[in-house]
């Protein structure tokens, strides 16, 4: 396993700078293993919709996780209003840093991930793990 630590800055959208930053390292396995820090703008897919939500303001990122890959990612975040109200959702475009955001990634070079639909199962595309 290998780790990866970086930091994004104000204004970066937080979901395609981790793409950027998956697609750069050519990481074809990995998660998140901790991030810290603040968006001023959030775009979530809320459970069990289509569509996404918008929100304007000020909001800690208290928890995000996922699987990342060149092969396709799954990431949730949790992010905080200032007085405290919590939501989360699926991590998409559109969500900008305030002032900054601390990720951890860490790569797996045993395995890669792929994302396929499979037979009588959700419908979606879904987390498929291939031995190197």
């Amino acid at each position: 396993m290998k780790a990866y630590t970086f930091r994004l800055k104000p204004g970066q959208d937080l979901f395609d700078s981790i793409e950027a930053f998956v697609a750069d390292k050519k990481i074809e396995a990995g998660c998140i293993l901790s991030s810290v820090g603040s968006l001023t703008h959030a775009t979530l897919r809320l459970a069990n919709r289509d569509t996404c939500n918008e929100y304007e303001g000020h909001f800690e990122i208290v928890s995000m996780t996922g699987t990342v890959s060149t092969n396709g990612s799954h990431i949730h975040v949790s992010i905080s209003a200032g007085d405290g109200l919590t939501i989360g959702g699926h991590l998409v475009s559109g969500c900008k840093i305030y002032t900054t955001a601390e990720i951890v990634i860490a790569e797996f070079d045993d395995v890669i991930y792929q994302r396929e639909v499979l037979e009588n199962d959700s419908g979606y595309e879904e987390l498929v793990i291939y031995k190197k």
